[in-house]
């Protein structure tokens, strides 16, 4: 099997233009790793803007701009009631989720070795199983989808997921590269290089009630 087959095994991927983020990133050996407990309050409770703060971090290194709009409540991070931040969590903006036209944008920030955990998308009575595609913008990511794992995939899954995940086979996707789910309602998650990533999502309208994950005690 060559390698182009490989990647598109969970959909394909177009390699645009490779885009460098601006001044460049810090190298991964010199990038700080964060400690969980940094992440919970005395009470353990999830402290939402420690983690904001690490993520305008990451944003100040990729030199990625800052826009108002990243500094507002329509900037959200959450650890998915997992209690694992720096393993399972993100942070992300919906610049725009249409229904009525069907068409969604989102970016997507993760830390370093970060993941989404694995999940799939539904039909509800409100909207078609949601399809999506996602540009890599700064750092790089395994997007896992289902398929025939590739030496290695199975164990870079993070241990929270590693025997219950579906989505098995990944693919890297490198800044300017593009990958997209092949079917609707097929398992999947993503995964974060030693740098972060931040992500550009294409996709139909979203809809949460159709959001399903593979860990029973994840949660929004």
């Amino acid at each position: 099997m060559t390698d182009m087959t490989r990647r598109q095994l969970i959909g394909g991927v177009v390699a645009g233009a490779v885009m460098s983020a601006a001044g460049g990133s810090a190298r991964a050996s010199e990038v700080k790793m964060p400690n969980n407990k940094d992440f919970y309050k005395a009470d353990g409770t999830f402290n939402v803007e420690a983690a904001k703060e690490a993520y305008y971090d990451m944003m100040r290194r990729f030199n990625y701009p800052i826009v108002d709009r990243l500094k507002s409540d329509e900037f959200w991070a959450i650890d998915f009631g997992l209690g694992k931040f720096t393993e399972v969590g993100m942070a992300g903006i919906f610049w725009i989720n249409n229904k009525q036209d069907d068409y969604f944008g989102h970016e997507i920030y993760l830390l370093p070795g970060q993941m989404i955990p694995e999940h799939r998308h539904m039909k509800t009575e409100e909207a078609r199983p949601k399809m999506e595609g996602w540009q890599t913008r700064y750092g790089f990511v395994w997007t896992y989808g289902e398929g025939e794992p590739h030496p290695g995939d199975v164990e870079r899954i993070p241990p929270s997921h590693r025997e219950l995940a579906k989505a098995r086979c990944a693919t890297k996707v490198m800044p300017g590269e593009v990958t997209w789910l092949p079917k609707a309602e097929q398992w999947h998650f993503m995964l974060a290089g030693p740098e972060g990533a931040i992500v550009t999502e294409y996709a139909s309208y979203h809809d949460g009630a159709g959001l399903r994950f593979t860990l029973p005690n994840a949660k929004l």
